[in-house]
């Protein structure tokens, strides 16, 4: 037989652990080890019942001096010095919910623990997909935008069942139709049941002897849609909209998922955009802008008039209120803001340049106030 492990390290603590710190290990280590979480290796049983031995003694003030004192020896009904008292009277039959009934506060484990309801509606899952607009979609919204999207689709050959046309489901042999199996286990501390979820049918308590050659027993299919939506006015870039029942197809009747469009939205070779307001540049000849002019200004709406006044300089804004991006499910409006800057004309012919030339000594300091305001700011600056 091979040696037993020292009762304090398994339960990973120090010889002078306090009996809190005997009752936090033991209950970290039977979560970490319960077989239940660990069906397909046989050697958890042993790993559990090692633990709980451990604890048994550990837990007993008395059982806990003998073994401190003479170790395994001193809690061995064999050595004549006592014994275990077969671990608290737990002889004959024990139900594992029974026995960790205050560990895990009756959740998840055991026999008597609650299970998901594989058969229950489950609502299907939501997908996702992109959607890439033109900025003036995005601005104005468009009726009836189209995309393909990829979704599970309940199959159409079977209706959902998963079983052939034309034959039906049939109780699990091995469960009897309820999803679990119990099986029973002994150990040193009597018989141990436990129910887990029945391997033959996974946990639904029925089979499908004939599967749907479409589906093969899923009841869904990958389906590709074409998807209509309104893009609402005023989308902006990497919002998402939301499509409600256009996921994927729920499972047992349940309700489908969601869609959600990821919106992309290109740029704009005259407009930018900023919230809900819209802004651009806009150049004006120099006699306009010296003259005063009415200038054509664009918007999402279309162009429009506008009048420049006498003297306008480059970096002048003015506002056009209203012209913005309409505001997501509203009727109010953001603004457009219109840069002015002067394009200060090239390539000038002789003739052009005397002209100017002549133009430019036609004008005194009058007619630079600006210009007229630095020079006096910097001649008494240095006490010119």
């Amino acid at each position: 037989m091979a040696e037993k492990r020292d009762y304090y390290e398994i339960l990973g603590i120090q010889k002078g652990a306090t009996e809190d710190e005997i009752k936090k290990a033991f209950r970290k280590k039977a979560r970490e080890n319960h077989p239940d979480l660990h069906p397909d290796d046989p050697s958890y049983v042993e790993k559990f019942q090692e633990i709980n031995e451990a604890n048994e003694v550990l837990s007993d003030p008395e059982k806990r001096a003998r073994y401190d004192q003479f170790g395994h020896a001193g809690v061995d009904p064999n050595s004549g010095m006592g014994g275990m008292d077969g671990f608290g009277g737990m002889g004959g039959f024990a139900d594992m919910d029974d026995i960790l009934g205050s560990i895990f506060g009756g959740f998840g484990f055991g026999g008597g623990s609650k299970r998901a309801n594989v058969n229950a509606p489950r609502r299907g899952s939501d997908i996702q997909a992109d959607v890439t607009l033109t900025f003036m979609e995005a601005c104005r919204g468009k009726k009836n935008f189209e995309i393909k999207v990829n979704r599970m689709s309940t199959c159409d050959a079977c209706n959902g069942t998963g079983a052939e046309k034309g034959s039906s489901t049939e109780i699990c042999p091995d469960c009897q139709g309820r999803g679990t199996v119990k099986t029973t286990q002994r150990t040193p501390f009597g018989a141990i049941s436990s129910s887990k979820t029945c391997p033959h049918c996974n946990g639904k308590g029925k089979i499908i002897t004939n599967p749907c050659s479409k589906c093969h027993g899923a009841g869904r299919t990958r389906v590709q849609k074409t998807v209509s939506v309104d893009i609402p006015a005023g989308i902006d870039d990497r919002q998402t909209i939301r499509l409600s029942g256009q996921g994927d197809s729920g499972v047992n009747g349940g309700p489908s998922g969601d869609l959600l469009l990821g919106v992309h939205v290109k740029s704009h070779p005259i407009f930018r955009r900023e919230g809900y307001d819209i802004y651009c540049d806009i150049p004006v000849t120099y006699m306009d802008a010296v003259l005063g002019a009415e200038i054509t200004v664009p918007t999402i709406d279309g162009e429009v008039k506008y009048n420049i006044s006498e003297g306008t300089e480059t970096g002048t804004v003015f506002r056009l209120k209203g012209k913005g991006v309409q505001r997501l499910h509203r009727t109010e409006r953001g603004n457009q803001y219109v840069k002015i800057y002067i394009e200060v004309p090239k390539n000038l012919t002789k003739k052009q340049k005397d002209l100017l030339k002549e133009f430019e000594d036609s004008l005194t300091d009058k007619n630079y106030a600006k210009r007229q305001s630095f020079f006096e700011k910097l001649k008494a600056k240095l006490d010119l």
